[in-house]
């Protein structure tokens, strides 16, 4: 039996980088591909970027809003209803795929509905594919997505990039779409979510993810109060998901890191988020990460601590 696979890919205002990633999805060696595109209302021409694309292949589908989404979940869970896929893969307007990947991975899951299948990435900046590099990581081989989710988390830098993943209909039909409460990092809510209901992640070697990165006014980057909750939120409810089905001392380890991560990076926050952080953090048995910083932040925080370090930096940097 020949599998159906969606490609869902959200677009908004992406008209510099959507045309490459399109063409890096119609390049898969896996024959028996749909792309179902959400187009948010964009300002910068990416509709008509995307108009070609429907009167040359019967296998592009572009869902076309009448009225601004402005969220990715929202554009994923919407592509997601149009698609007939057996599986699916999560896929950004600005990323690359390589050309074997979607091949190497359905070898990978053989027919499974209950395992996923994930690959290697990298980054290169901007429009330049020479600069891309891989990301080398200890938990690039096949385990349970439970052990993937510990592994990616213990020193609380994971990359949960959705391109990487390729997974069955039926799975995401018992876990349920992405969160659309979400904004920044509604990646790690979602997931979190899906590797802990899955039995394995199996690995697919040599067809990496290449994500795009540099890019101005990236997602990532946002520091306003909505974006911040946001990811307090996505956090919170992605470490309960993996604490739900397990919570031995490593769990909870890596749940403490990535917690206390994000308090090493946006302190000072809304002190019920940091309060309740700090608790959940206690509850787990504390954190083993230090923070990030200059030397001079790091001469401040073995003096007086690093909360009153990192408000001391951020003032420097707002005035200097």
């Amino acid at each position: 039996m020949t599998y159906l696979v969606s490609v869902l890919i959200p677009c908004y205002n992406a008209a510099d980088y959507v045309e490459a990633a399109i063409e890096s999805v119609l390049s898969q060696t896996w024959e028996n591909i749909e792309i179902v595109l959400v187009s948010d209302v964009s300002t910068d021409g990416t509709n008509e970027v995307l108009e070609k694309y429907i009167k040359k292949y019967k296998k592009v589908k572009i869902i076309s809003c009448s009225e601004p989404i402005r969220s990715a979940a929202r554009s994923r869970n919407m592509a997601y209803r149009y698609s007939s896929g057996d599986y699916i893969k999560y896929f950004d307007a600005d990323d690359l795929l390589n050309p074997a990947m979607i091949e190497r991975q359905m070898a990978r899951l053989c027919g499974s509905r209950v395992n996923i299948a994930f690959s290697e990435w990298g980054r290169f900046y901007d429009d330049d594919v020479g600069t891309f590099e891989l990301d080398r990581k200890i938990d690039w081989r096949d385990m349970t997505g439970c052990d993937w989710l510990v592994e990616s988390w213990m020193e609380a830098q994971p990359m949960m990039q959705s391109g990487m993943f390729l997974i069955p209909r039926q799975l995401l039909e018992k876990v349920g779409g992405w969160d659309e409460d979400l904004s920044l990092i509604d990646d790690f809510e979602f997931f979190a979510r899906v590797l802990s209901s899955a039995d394995r992640v199996l690995f697919s070697e040599g067809v990496p993810l290449m994500y795009r990165s540099g890019l101005h006014g990236s997602l990532s980057k946002r520091t306003t109060d909505e974006a911040i909750e946001s990811a307090y939120k996505s956090l919170m409810r992605g470490t309960e998901h993996l604490l739900g089905v397990r919570s031995d001392i490593n769990a909870q380890l890596a749940c403490a890191n990535i917690l206390q991560s994000f308090l090493f990076s946006y302190y000072p926050i809304n002190r019920k988020y940091s309060s309740e952080m700090e608790r959940m953090i206690y509850r787990l048995g504390g954190s083993n990460i230090n923070p990030e910083g200059s030397p001079n932040f790091h001469l401040v925080r073995r003096i007086v601590g690093w909360k009153v370090a990192r408000v001391l930096e951020n003032c420097f940097r707002r005035y200097s």
